[in-house]
């Protein structure tokens, strides 16, 4: 089987360091975002391949694939990691925005779905992450947006597994469940009495992660995981 991956919505978070960790393995990693400027220094260090592209939009990744396709091939690997929300009272959220939230969290999500599974089929096989958060099992105040496209895109994610796990596609679901810490931070500047760093998930912890779920034997696959620092109350 070939070894190309492609994340959707990558930044410079635990995507990134998935990407790093994917590139590590002898993976060709393409990388897609509405805005790939801001993919330049990770490009450069691991050779990756960045492509535009609006999640939202059928002809958009309908583009990202065939783009991945002439640039790397078909992606074995396709980790979803875009999101978007808008917070409040319900009585002041605007619409528009909540449609703009759930058409990034999860309706993007769909579309991408479609077509990895479409080339997935011909590969016979591969690998298909969606990126949840504490808000796709906990609806919180004001965060009724957020909630609604986690909770769908963690939806899309069990019937995946279920229809697509019988055809050799590995589909799981990652809850990370706490504040993702900015990367390049100083660790040695962590105050070993107050844990002030373990307060927030390291970008690298949570893409070892990832990467031992997509390392799995197939009789012995995951589908949902949850991962949080050790001082997170749940």
């Amino acid at each position: 089987m070939s070894k190309i991956a492609l994340i959707v919505g990558a930044g410079s978070g635990n995507s990134a360091a998935f990407a790093r960790a994917l590139a590590a393995e002898d993976y060709k990693v393409g990388l897609a975002a509405r805005n790939i400027a801001k993919l330049d220094a990770l490009c450069a260090k691991i050779g990756a391949h960045a492509i535009t592209c609006d999640a939202t939009s059928v002809d958009s990744v309908r583009d990202l694939f065939e783009s991945m396709q002439q640039a790397l091939g078909t992606p074995d690997v396709v980790l979803y990691n875009a999101s978007a929300y808008t917070a409040g009272p319900i009585t002041n959220l605007d619409p528009e925005l909540v449609l703009d939230s759930l058409m990034q969290t999860a309706y993007g999500a769909f579309l991408v779905a479609q077509q990895a599974a479409i080339g997935m089929k011909q590969l016979g096989g591969g690998a298909l992450f969606f990126t949840g958060a504490t808000a796709s099992i906990k609806g919180f105040p004001n965060f009724a947006p957020f909630a609604m496209g986690k909770f769908a895109l963690r939806g899309l994610a069990q019937s995946l597994a279920r229809e697509l796990g019988p055809e050799n596609i590995h589909v799981a679901h990652f809850i990370i469940d706490g504040g993702i810490a900015a990367p390049g931070r100083d660790l040695s500047d962590a105050d070993a009495d107050t844990n002030a760093n373990d307060a927030e998930l390291e970008p690298d912890a949570i893409a070892q992660t990832y990467m031992a779920v997509l390392n799995q034997h197939r009789s012995a696959w995951t589908h949902e995981i949850d991962l949080r620092p050790w001082v997170e109350k749940f």
